[in-house]
């Protein structure tokens, strides 16, 4: 059932930004790539999706997304500050209007008492406006995965 309405969500994205003939792009850490084979599983969604990139080390993350060392250092690579910096980043590196951006502990290591295995912070910008949530999700690694990626792509859809 899921998977499903992972993939409505997808299409009804697709559907929208070719109707207002706009582009998406992803920076994605926990989740891997994972928004991006959504998107390109579906046929078509080379006419909306410019580019994504996979930022799982604080090093890249900086580098490619312009991630400071004081956020990085003050608040981690898993906190809201940081999913705003990668969100600005990943639009001005690929030139898109709209951007997923999810930064996370997928687990089964890297948890702490502050932030538990499970803690993802995904974010979505659209036209200059941005939002940032947190997620507490449950399971082992995989189920965290699908878990970011599904509400990910739900985010976006909605504020679409």
């Amino acid at each position: 059932m899921k998977n499903n309405q992972t993939r409505q969500n997808t299409l009804s994205i697709i559907d929208k930004l070719k109707e207002r003939n706009q582009t998406i792009t992803f920076a994605e850490s926990c989740t891997g790539g994972r928004i991006a084979s959504e998107f390109t599983a579906i046929s078509g969604a080379s006419s909306v999706l410019n580019g994504s990139c996979v930022t799982y080390s604080n090093e890249i993350k900086s580098q490619w997304l312009g991630v400071s060392e004081k956020t990085l250092n003050h608040h981690g690579a898993v906190s809201r500050e940081c999913v705003e910096e990668m969100l600005t980043g990943i639009i001005k590196l690929a030139s898109a209007d709209c951007a997923i951006a999810v930064s996370g502990i997928a687990g089964p290591t890297g948890g702490s008492k502050e932030k538990p295995v499970g803690t993802v912070y995904i974010g979505v910008t659209i036209e200059e406006e941005s939002t940032v949530e947190l997620h507490l999700f449950k399971g082992d690694r995989a189920s965290i995965q699908k878990q970011a990626t599904t509400a990910a792509i739900a985010l976006l859809e909605k504020k679409l």
